[in-house]
């Protein structure tokens, strides 16, 4: 082996620190995350923004692309590279270490209803030639980074240093929903954003339950994938409203975002269980423990 592949190759050292887990480890992740996708994206607009584009993601399919998904890209990249030094990619996305219960298929329910009613009440003709389909791109994007970091890294970090499963859901969804103060960076009113971090904490705690009651990652990833895109689009802008909700189907899909905070809130009071050794030395796979 050569200097050069002996340096690029990560130390045990690094893969027993990720391996052992705790729930400082989870907040100094997503730190690290945020910075790197925030500099992307202050990078890349900087570079590639239209000037016609006004400074809106939803004014072009260019500027869609641009600001919100090639930012996204850059952060998948680097998620499935941290996969890859932390030895995680395999029991990422292979099944759950603990079974889910009946009820927690309401969250499924919950989620699939607004996204229907939002893909028949959006104005398709009110955006610019390629912007719907940028965007249902970008959504694929949101929903593989965002489900991965909080549902897949996260969660595995908090499972590893012995954490109940409602702290598990507690704290991921808490993480989930904090990083999206960071839009009040972008000038957003203080109020708007707080109302975000307030759903997307109900939202994070539905999508965990997701990841327990389907037993793998791929189905949040799916559900995320296309909340995001229908929400955006249905209020033509992101984090806020300026198509109205004068349509029917909207117009019943809005008050889903209180559902949403109500149905996470409770369903705390009814998840148990615990993963004990999600990642031992060895390799080998979890203990399972029968959630409910």
């Amino acid at each position: 082996m050569t200097h050069h592949e002996h340096a690029a190759t990560p130390t045990p050292g690094w893969r027993a620190f990720w391996r052992r887990g705790g729930w400082w480890k989870a907040l100094l992740f997503v730190a690290g995350y945020l910075v790197i996708y925030e500099a992307a994206g202050w990078l890349l607009t900087s570079l590639f923004m239209g000037d016609g584009d006004g400074g809106k993601p939803l004014a072009s399919a260019q500027s869609v692309l641009v600001a919100i998904a090639a930012p996204l890209a850059v952060g998948a990249i680097v998620l499935l590279a941290f996969l890859r030094s932390a030895r995680w990619p395999a029991s990422t996305f292979t099944r759950q270490p603990i079974n889910g219960r009946w009820w927690m298929w309401i969250a499924v329910g919950l989620a699939l209803i607004p996204i229907l009613l939002r893909l028949f009440g959006i104005d398709y003709g009110a955006f610019s030639p390629g912007v719907v389909p940028a965007m249902f791109l970008a959504g694929l994007l949101v929903g593989f980074t965002e489900e991965l970091v909080y549902r897949g890294i996260v969660v595995k970090l908090l499972r590893n240093a012995g954490h109940r499963e409602v702290t598990v859901a507690v704290l991921s969804s808490l993480l989930f929903a904090l990083s999206h103060s960071i839009n009040a960076i972008t000038g957003q009113p203080v109020a708007t954003v707080a109302v975000t971090v307030v759903y997307t904490f109900g939202f994070g705690i539905l999508m965990y339950l997701a990841l327990r009651v389907t037993g793998s990652l791929v189905w949040p990833i799916l559900l995320h994938a296309l909340t995001d895109p229908t929400t955006i689009l249905a209020m033509g802008g992101i984090d806020e409203n300026t198509l109205g909700t004068d349509n029917v189907f909207l117009s019943i899909a809005g008050p889903f975002s209180y559902v949403f905070v109500l149905a996470g809130l409770l369903a705390l009071f009814f998840i148990r269980g615990r993963v004990t050794h999600a990642d031992n030395p060895t390799g080998n796979s979890a203990n399972h423990l029968q959630g409910s």
